[in-house]
């Protein structure tokens, strides 16, 4: 698994993982659950991964529809 994007953005991470399902590629969404541990102010980001076979179209959705992805 790579990750793709990493953001604290809830917007970004909805439309992100929105479009990846749209394309048919899975996903995991990391870190989701540690707003506990930092009172739910939301500094932690949250990180979506894809398979490594996954990472050039996924990276290429992203960049497509103005979500910046590191190569």
């Amino acid at each position: 698994m790579k990750e793709l994007v990493k953001t604290n953005d809830p917007t970004v991470l909805a439309f992100a993982t929105a479009l990846l399902a749209g394309e048919g590629i899975e996903h995991f969404v990391l870190d989701v659950h540690m707003s506990m541990l930092e009172g739910s102010i939301g500094i932690l980001p949250k990180r979506i991964m894809v398979a490594d076979d996954d990472l050039a179209p996924a990276r290429r959705a992203m960049r497509d529809n103005g979500i910046e992805v590191e190569d």
